[in-house]
């Protein structure tokens, strides 16, 4: 197709390129505490808009900018949005405002770590600095490639996405057709991602070659093998790399913190992704015949089910985290949290009967615990460890049922389903946000 050999240099950018060098002069040694006002505002302003185009939430964000502000000794006011920051710097009666726009928006967790140990090193180490030589720095920093090739991030939503697929109930033939699914269908998004096609198309072909793949995968199988058509629900699964967790469980937070414009604005942006991949979901399932039935009994005891269940736990919450950029260790630490808290919730409702979204809470908020207790011995971000533990409780399945069943006219399953998937979402954030009250005296009062 022809937009596939578009040349984005020829295309005039919506987004201009901010010249950060511009407002500095390189042959000024004068240390950046002691720069004008014009200078400081810059070295804020980069950071926080540096941190927010690594996905993560309001709070922290203007924490790391107060940070730089008070090191530099001016005073910074920010109002900041999904893809936008506006800032105020003020020193001695004067005052300069700054309005910056990213392109898109997306979640790099290896960043966001050597950002915040970046802004945490700044007095000691880049207070001294030219402002010109700390944007040298911040420039290293954006120079270094944190994410994973394609294929990588392919085998990891594969994994995630086989994960998840054992998790709801599948078998061993739905696990093999979700990772082809999920990790050709997310080959694809990361390719129109890297060439930098609108999110509408990166979410309709992710989730369309999904449902395609695992479609055909298993009408081979059945020929070839003589398997059943009956394991066809299993293409719920492969489109689960989509569902954008990340912005939607730093929304909860941004709300509860009352930044009630990056916390609204970053909800409908995790809508938005939840509406365009369902539908396109249920248009193949239309075109297909899909029909999203309960999966086949696997017939194991309870403790099997339950190491089954830790296992995959494990390898969904580490598929997602490198899906978020992280490195291993940090993908590994949050598929041990993950697959702790998500065993044990599956375990409450399974077994003590405790209701879906009650168990969702109690096993956010002992991620979020748990993940406390680590930071200080690892150094990394609270947030790029809970999240991605806690991801895989998201409810896709629930959400992609009632989407279903209001296609097909039958509104009251749809409801079900819709009210289901609400309660458990709307618990999963406030299970975090009160581990993160309990643990961080910063976050708990609204100073």
């Amino acid at each position: 197709m022809q937009f596939i050999k578009d040349d984005i240099s020829t295309i005039d950018k919506n987004h201009m390129p901010i010249p950060w060098h511009s407002f500095t002069n390189e042959k000024d040694n004068t240390p950046a505490e002691a720069a004008s006002l014009n200078e400081k505002s810059t070295v804020v302003a980069r950071i926080g808009f540096m941190l927010l185009s690594c996905g993560t939430g309001a709070f922290r964000v203007r924490s790391s900018m107060n940070q730089i502000a008070k090191a530099l000794g001016i005073t910074c006011s920010a109002d900041i949005g999904l893809v936008s920051l506006e800032c105020t710097c003020m020193d001695e009666g004067k005052s300069r405002t700054q309005v910056m726009t990213l392109t898109s928006t997306g979640v790099n967790t290896a960043k966001l770590a050597r950002l915040e140990q970046f802004v945490q090193d700044f007095p000691e180490k880049y207070n001294q600095m030219s402002v010109e030589a700390i944007h040298q720095k911040l420039d290293e920093q954006d120079q270094i490639k944190d994410g994973y090739k394609p294929l990588t991030l392919g085998l990891a939503a594969g994994f995630a996405c086989s994960g998840f697929t054992l998790l709801l109930g599948g078998g061993p033939i739905e696990m093999l057709c979700a990772f082809f699914g999920a990790g050709i269908g997310n080959y694809l998004r990361v390719q129109l991602i890297h060439r930098r096609y609108t999110l509408a198309l990166q979410v309709v072909a992710g989730v369309a070659a999904a449902c395609l793949v695992y479609t055909a995968l298993l009408r081979a199988l059945e020929l070839a093998f003589g398997i059943s058509s009956s394991h066809e629900a299993g293409y719920i699964c492969a489109m689960l790399f989509i569902i954008p967790g990340f912005p939607f469980i730093t929304s909860g937070i941004d709300l509860a913190k009352l930044d009630l414009r990056s916390g609204i604005e970053r909800f409908t942006y995790a809508a938005l992704i939840i509406l365009v991949s369902t539908l396109t979901a249920w248009i193949m399932a239309v075109t297909f015949q899909l029909k999203p039935n309960d999966f086949l009994s696997l017939g194991l005891g309870a403790g099997v089910l339950a190491v089954f269940r830790f296992v995959a736990s494990f390898c969904g919450v580490f598929g997602f985290s490198i899906m978020f950029s992280s490195p291993y260790k940090m993908a590994s630490m949050a598929g041990i949290i993950g697959a702790i808290a998500n065993t044990l919730r599956l375990e409450l409702i399974d077994l003590a009967g405790i209701p879906p979204a009650a168990a969702a809470f109690s096993c956010a908020f002992l991620a979020g615990i748990l993940a406390s207790l680590l930071k200080p011995s690892y150094g990394y971000p609270r947030i790029s460890i809970t999240v991605p533990s806690i991801v895989i409780m998201v409810p896709g399945m629930y959400l992609y049922k009632a989407i279903y069943n209001m296609g097909t006219g039958v509104i009251m399953d749809a409801s079900h389903w819709f009210t289901e998937a609400v309660l458990i979402m709307a618990a999963l954030p406030l299970g975090l946000i009160f581990a993160r009250i309990l643990t961080d005296k910063e976050f708990r009062y609204s100073i």
